[in-house]
C-alpha cells in the first residue's frame, strides 16, 4: 500500500500532479495482526521443505515404500555420491512443485475475482487434505497424490500471501512486513526439522508421524485466513470501494486520514481497468518489458543459487558426506535454526539498507561458500572408492552450509518473496505474482527431481555449477534491479522511469498508454 512522502504515480508514469504525503506513519496492532496472520501462510510451504528431505532418508521409509535404495546403498562399491540416485524417490518430493505450478496459474484469475482471503483459505484447505493422505499412505501412487494435492495447498497460499503483505503494509516497513511470509516459512522448515529428528527414533511408522503434523500449520493457515478480511486494493478491483475504505481505515488507525491514499489505489485500480484486455496480454508489450524480465530472471535466479536442493536433500547431504541419520537430521536442523536468524536480520535491515545491497553482499558470501564446498567434496570424498570423509572435513562442510545458509536467509531467501510482490503495477500484479511463482515451483520441481542423478554425475563440480550461477545473478542484480525501499506501490513507476537501462521501456508504456486513449 502506499505510504510516506512520494508522488503517486499513474498507469503511464506520470504524476498526478498532487504530491502526498499520506497521513498515519505508525504501524498499527491492526496491520501486525493482519500480516502475522496472512503470514503464517508461508508455514506449510517450510514444512513441506523440511520434512520431505528427512522423510526420504529415514529407513522405516525407504523400507515401506523404496527397498531398492536400501539395496544399493549396502553395495560395497556404491560410488559416495550415488547413493539415493532413484527417480521415483525424487519424485516423491519433486511432484509438489509441478502441482504448486499449475495451481499458481489458477489462483491468478481465481484472485482477480475472488481475492486474496479466498485464495489463502482455499490453499490451506487443500494442504491440509493432502497431509492426511501422506500419512494414511499405503503406496506410491498415494503419496503422490498427497503430495500433489500439498502442492495445490502451496501454489495458492504463495500467490496470494506475499500480494496481501504488499498491499496492507506501510510503505516504509513494506520490506520488513513482506519478509514475515519467509521467516514463517523457514519457521515451518524448522519445525519440520525438529520433528523429523524425534520420529526418526520411532521404527516403523515414524515417518506417518512426520507427514501428518503437516495438518497443524494447515490448520493454522485455515483459521488465519478466515480470520482476516481482504486488502483494500482486492476490494476495489472486486466492485466493492466502501469496504475497501473500512479495510483501509482499520489497518491504518482510527484517526488517521486515509483519504489520500484511498484515492491512489482507486486512481491506480481505474487505471488498471482502462487497459483491461488482459493482464498476461499486456505482459507481451513492450512498455511491460521490464516487469517481463525481473518476473522470469527473480525466480530462476532464486532457484539456481541451488538453496532448494539445499533445504530439501541437506539430510541426503550430510549422509553423503559420512553422517549417521540422526546426525544428518540434527545438521538439518542447525541449518533451519541459522536460517531463521538471518531471517530475523533479514527483517531489521532491508528497509534501511536496501535490497540491492543485501542482494549484492549475499550473494558474493554465496559464492565463496559454494566453491570451498566444492573444494573440501573434490579433495576428501570419494577419493580411493571411499563412500565417506574425514569427520572434521564433514564438519567443514556444514559449517560452510552455514554460512552459506545465513547469507541466502538474508538476501535471496526473503528478497526472492519481497521484490516480486512490489515492482508490479496494480494491473498486472496477480499475474506477475503467479507467473513468478510459476516460474519458479516449475524450477524446483525440475531441480528436485534431477538433484541426486546430477549429484551423482557431477560429483563436487555441482556446487561450483550453483556458484557461477550466483556470480551471473549478482552482476545481474547489480546492474539492472532498482532500488524499491520505502516506495508506495502506486509510484512504483517512477523509480523505472530514472533508471539507466528501463526508463526507455516507461517511455514507451507512456506512450502507448496516450496513443490508446486518442
Amino acid at each position: 500500500m502506499a505510504r510516506g512522502g512520494f508522488a503517486a504515480v499513474d498507469g503511464t508514469g506520470g504524476d498526478h500532479g498532487r504530491p502526498h504525503g499520506y497521513g498515519g506513519g505508525r504501524v498499527t496492532i491492526s496491520v501486525v495482526v493482519t500480516c502475522l496472520m496472512a503470514a503464517s501462510c508461508g508455514l506449510i510451504f517450510g514444512y513441506d521443505i523440511g520434512v520431505s528431505g528427512g522423510v526420504t532418508q529415514m529407513q522405516s521409509f525407504l523400507e515401506k515404500f523404496f527397498p531398492e535404495v536400501l539395496t544399493e546403498m549396502k553395495g560395497a562399491k556404491r560410488d559416495a555420491y550415488c547413493k539415493y540416485d532413484n527417480q521415483m524417490l525424487t519424485a516423491f518430493t519433486s511432484s509438489l512443485y509441478i502441482a504448486g505450478m499449475l495451481s499458481s496459474l489458477v489462483a491468478s484469475r481465481v484472485t482477480r475475482r475472488m481475492g486474496r482471503q479466498a485464495v489463502m483459505l482455499s490453499g490451506g484447505v487443500l494442504f491440509l487434505a493432502g497431509s492426511g493422505i501422506n500419512a494414511a499412505a499405503i503406496n506410491i501412487a498415494m503419496l503422490i497424490i498427497g503430495r500433489m494435492l500439498l502442492g495445490f495447498g502451496v501454489g495458492f497460499t504463495a500467490q496470494a500471501a506475499p500480494l496481501y503483505l504488499a498491499e496492507t503494509a506501510p510503505a516504509k516497513w513494506r520490506g520488513a512486513f513482506t519478509t514475515a511470509y519467509n521467516f514463517f516459512l523457514v519457521l515451518g522448515t524448522l519445525a519440520a526439522t525438529v520433528t523429523n529428528y524425534f520420529t526418526n527414533r520411532i521404527p516403523g511408522w515414524g515417518w506417518r508421524v512426520s507427514l501428518g503434523l503437516a495438518g497443524v500449520p494447515a490448520t493454522i493457515v485455515v483459521v488465519g485466513a478466515l480470520l482476516v478480511t481482504d486488502t483494500p486494493s482486492s476490494l476495489v478491483m472486486r466492485g466493492d470501494p466502501d469496504r475497501a475504505r473500512a479495510s483501509l481505515q482499520r489497518i491504518r488507525g482510527e484517526d488517521v486520514d486515509v483519504g489520500d491514499e484511498f484515492k491512489d489505489i482507486m486512481v491506480a485500480v481505474e487505471e488498471a481497468r482502462r487497459h483491461d484486455e488482459g493482464a498476461f496480454e499486456r505482459l507481451r508489450g513492450k512498455g511491460y518489458r521490464h516487469y517481463l524480465v525481473m518476473m522470469v530472471a527473480i525466480p530462476t535466479f532464486f532457484d539456481l543459487t541451488g538453496m532448494i536442493v539445499i533445504s530439501v536433500f541437506s539430510p541426503v547431504l550430510f549422509r553423503t558426506v559420512g553422517f549417521n541419520s540422526q546426525k544428518a537430521i540434527l545438521g538439518s536442523v542447525i541449518l533451519s535454526l541459522v536460517n531463521l536468524s538471518s531471517v530475523g536480520v533479514s527483517t531489521f535491515v532491508v528497509d534501511r539498507a536496501g535490497r540491492r545491497f543485501l542482494f549484492l553482499v549475499g550473494g558474493v558470501a554465496m559464492m565463496l561458500c559454494q566453491v570451498a564446498v566444492a573444494w573440501i567434496l573434490a579433495e576428501h570424498l570419494g577419493r580411493h572408492h571411499a563412500t565417506t570423509m574425514a569427520k572434521n572435513y564433514a564438519y567443514g562442510v556444514l559449517a560452510l552450509t552455514c554460512m552459506y545458509t545465513f547469507s541466502f536467509g538474508l538476501s535471496w531467501g526473503p528478497l526472492k518473496w519481497v521484490v516480486p510482490s512490489e515492482i508490479y503495477p496494480v494491473e498486472i500484479r496477480s499475474a506477475g505474482q503467479a507467473m513468478t511463482i510459476a516460474i519458479a515451483l516449475t524450477l524446483s520441481f525440475a531441480q528436485t527431481q534431477v538433484f541426486i542423478t546430477l549429484l551423482c554425475a557431477m560429483k563436487y563440480a555441482i556446487f561450483v555449477f550453483y556458484a557461477s550461477w550466483v556470480l551471473v545473478m549478482t552482476i545481474f542484480m547489480a546492474a539492472l534491479l532498482p532500488e524499491t525501499k520505502g516506495v508506495p506501490l502506486e509510484a512504483m513507476r517512477s523509480v523505472w522511469a530514472k533508471h539507466w537501462y528501463w526508463r526507455r521501456f516507461v517511455r514507451d508504456a507512456k506512450q502507448d498508454s496516450q496513443v490508446n486513449c486518442l
